[in-house]
């Protein structure tokens, strides 16, 4: 069995089972992953935090470690802890949950609802659907990300703040699309799995642009993944890729890899080239 292939073993085998004890049954939990309860200052909302550090931390005192954040943090913590374990140990992983205090009735709707509102960077063209569900705060979320998420974890832990990374999957991809056009020095690192582009990449492009007067020059670098069975959000991905590569910013970098597959089974291979491409980038590490 190739490396890839049995950190995907290991992601499914680190899940929660049940634990037979004399008939009586007890949840697997992962050990090395802190759960830190943290609140938007701006709406109050309650969020949580999956935090990992590397081996060795508590003794190494006097070294910082690069950081990577992602976002619908429950769905990809055992991916992304498995993969940094065998490819990238010395990186602190902090996943970002959604909404904790979300109302009943929206609830119903499934523990993931927010990411709709806190993801998406467009209103929706139904009423109905917009009044519900509120889409089109990314730019909310992303304040959250910046003034609460990023103090926290630089304040309370030994952090590089010039070697973030951001990780996010299908809407949580487009909103990593979202920050590097309009704040793009939030992270150094990005990496887009299926980003969920649809009819946002001329929006994104004119933020960019926007955005590319206030920083000068958009300096990142950018992993993008998509399924080879995702045609049309291959498609959306491809216009998005040409638009970052014709803009001409010298420090930015692109790298596009279509993964074999459909939307759901392009995300396990994401998740370890995206560790992989990430580790051996230059500067990677702890100082």
């Amino acid at each position: 069995m190739n490396i890839s292939k049995a950190l995907v073993v290991v992601g499914l085998f680190l899940q929660p089972f049940l634990v037979l004890n004399g008939g009586e049954s007890n949840n697997l939990t992962l050990t090395k992953i802190q759960v830190v309860a943290i609140e938007d200052s701006q709406s109050d909302k309650q969020y949580e935090l999956y935090i990992k550090l590397p081996e060795g931390y508590s003794e190494n005192k006097d070294k910082t470690y690069p950081v990577i954040y992602y976002t619908d943090g429950i769905w990809h913590v055992e991916l992304l802890s498995a993969a940094s374990e065998y490819i990238m140990e010395d990186v602190i992983l902090v996943g970002i949950s959604w909404q904790k205090d979300i109302n009943q009735e929206l609830k119903k709707h499934g523990e993931h609802i927010s990411r709709l509102r806190d993801y998406s960077v467009n209103k929706s063209t139904n009423p109905e659907h917009q009044a519900k569900y509120q889409f089109g705060q990314a730019s909310n979320h992303l304040a959250f990300i910046r003034n609460d998420v990023i103090s926290t974890i630089e304040k309370r832990y030994r952090t590089d703040p010039d070697n973030r990374s951001y990780f996010g999957y299908s809407l949580g991809g487009l909103f990593g699309a979202y920050i590097l056009m309009a704040e793009p020095q939030t992270f150094k690192n990005y990496i887009l799995g299926s980003p969920d582009l649809k009819g946002d990449v001329p929006y994104l492009s004119a933020l960019g642009a926007k955005s590319a007067l206030n920083h000068n020059d958009l300096s990142a670098n950018v992993f993008i993944t998509y399924g080879s069975l995702e045609t049309e959000l291959g498609a959306h991905a491809e216009e998005f890729i040409s638009t970052l590569k014709h803009s001409k910013h010298e420090n930015l970098t692109v790298q596009r890899t279509v993964i074999e597959g459909s939307h759901q089974s392009a995300f396990p291979m994401t998740g370890v080239r995206g560790i992989t491409w990430l580790a051996n980038l230059p500067s990677q590490g702890g100082k």
